[in-house]
């Protein structure tokens, strides 16, 4: 079996740490997040309103500029990518409901 290139392997576990430290630091929020409700529910939905654009932003750039740089994109990066998209429609849906009915 032939072993992957260097910087191939290099970039896969990248990608693997920064999804990952991404992941991490989610759940670090949703626990900040929930210890801190109380004080802060007046702002929650302006905090998961800015998170989403933020992360949305970020994920589209890192998208596009990996994308120019030429930069192989595995299958599963993909499907995270655009599963993302999809779960932030539909939390934009739910929130949309909440928020005006």
């Amino acid at each position: 079996m032939k072993q992957p290139e260097p910087a191939v392997a290099s970039n896969s576990r990248l990608k693997r740490a920064e999804l990952a430290s991404s992941f991490g630091a989610g759940l670090l929020g949703f626990g900040l997040g929930a210890m801190a409700a109380p004080y802060i529910a007046d702002l929650a939905l302006y905090v998961v309103v800015t998170g989403a654009l933020m992360h949305g932003w970020g994920m589209y750039d890192k998208h596009v500029t990996e994308r120019d740089l030429g930069r192989p994109e595995a299958v599963w990066m993909k499907a995270l990518y655009w599963s993302c998209w999809l779960i932030l429609a539909g939390l934009a849906v739910v929130l949309g409901f909440r928020v005006f009915s």
